[in-house]
């Protein structure tokens, strides 16, 4: 049963890519147990002492990484060289540099969509996933969350009337290309402005219930500016995939062992999105959460998580 019970991490340290990032990982639990990367979300949110809590401590071996510009990762909100390609290659650094043959992926939101995107490029590397508030980044699943006539913005279009605010002025112009001249403009105030703006809406919708504490970290300087212009720069190039591309691919991790967990009302993941991967992932086990939205701190996320941890570590003591 989950309990929040802090974990120290054992290990941390930076490695520096090719092309001059500098990547932060570390690692918690038991350095003899079953190693599983965690992929945040985002793209451009970070890790967090919270995720190392989604694992048993004593059966995991739990590895967490700030992707490219953000988190402890450098340079700060940086866009360059960074694609969904580079962090694969970063992925596949770190694994290599720990020396680790097969690990577990598990990933919640951007997360998922990096694990999948991930386990169809690495499927040797993977023992398999556990994945929470899929993301497919279909130009759909872009649509939903950003764009006006979007599920989300109907579901809270007052929310949205906010997130507008900052580009009334540019007449029509597409969201994401608008928000993409404030967030890489040379102002720095209208930058913070902007990536402000985008993060609250994103933290206003994550949650069933608002939660005051998660707006209120929306907005930090150092959160707010890599998450939003990431993921603005990932969304404009529709996450550096080819239309349906982790769908039209999922046939080469089929075969490994998935766990499925999405909220009922997750705004910002439409719950299509994990449906429509189970059907696709026959042996995949689908748990719809029925009193929750996006965030993987709302209750009943958090223990489905931990549960479907344990269950893959029992899984794997029969193997």
């Amino acid at each position: 049963m989950y309990q929040v019970e802090a974990i120290d991490c054992y290990k941390s340290e930076f490695l520096v890519t090719a092309d001059g990032h500098r990547i932060y990982l570390e690692q918690s639990g038991n350095p003899n147990g079953i190693p599983v990367l965690m992929c945040h979300g985002g793209p451009g949110g970070g890790c967090s002492p919270f995720q190392r809590t989604l694992f048993d401590s004593q059966r995991y071996r739990i590895v967490l990484f700030d992707q490219r510009g953000c988190g402890q990762s450098t340079p700060f909100a940086s866009l360059e060289n960074n694609t969904t390609a580079d962090l694969i290659k970063d992925i596949e650094l770190i694994r290599e540099h720990l020396g680790i043959t097969r690990w577990l992926v598990a990933g919640g939101s951007w997360g998922s969509t990096l694990a999948l995107a991930y386990g169809e490029q690495h499927p040797e590397r993977c023992l398999g996933f556990i994945l929470r508030g899929i993301f497919l980044g279909r130009a759909e699943d872009i649509d939903w969350l950003y764009r006006p006539g979007g599920g989300a913005s109907q579901l809270f279009p007052d929310y949205f009337g906010d997130f507008l605010q900052p580009i009334e002025s540019f007449n029509g112009l597409d969201v994401l290309v608008a928000y993409r001249q404030l967030l890489q403009s040379d102002d720095a105030a209208k930058q913070l402005a902007a990536a402000q703006a985008w993060s609250l809406w994103e933290s206003r919708v994550a949650t069933l219930m608002p939660n005051a504490a998660m707006r209120a970290g929306a907005v930090d300087a150092e959160y707010a500016l890599p998450l939003a212009r990431i993921e603005n720069h990932y969304f404009l190039h529709h996450c550096f995939f080819a239309p349906n591309q982790l769908l039209d691919q999922l046939h080469k991790i089929r075969h490994l062992p998935c766990w499925i967990v999405h909220g009922r009302y997750d705004a910002v993941c439409k719950m299509e999105n994990a449906w429509t991967l189970a059907q696709a992932w026959p042996d995949a086990k689908l748990r719809i959460i029925h009193n929750a939205g996006h965030s993987a701190s709302e209750v009943g996320i958090t223990r489905a998580l931990f549960d479907a941890a344990a269950e893959f570590a029992d899984w794997w003591q029969r193997q």
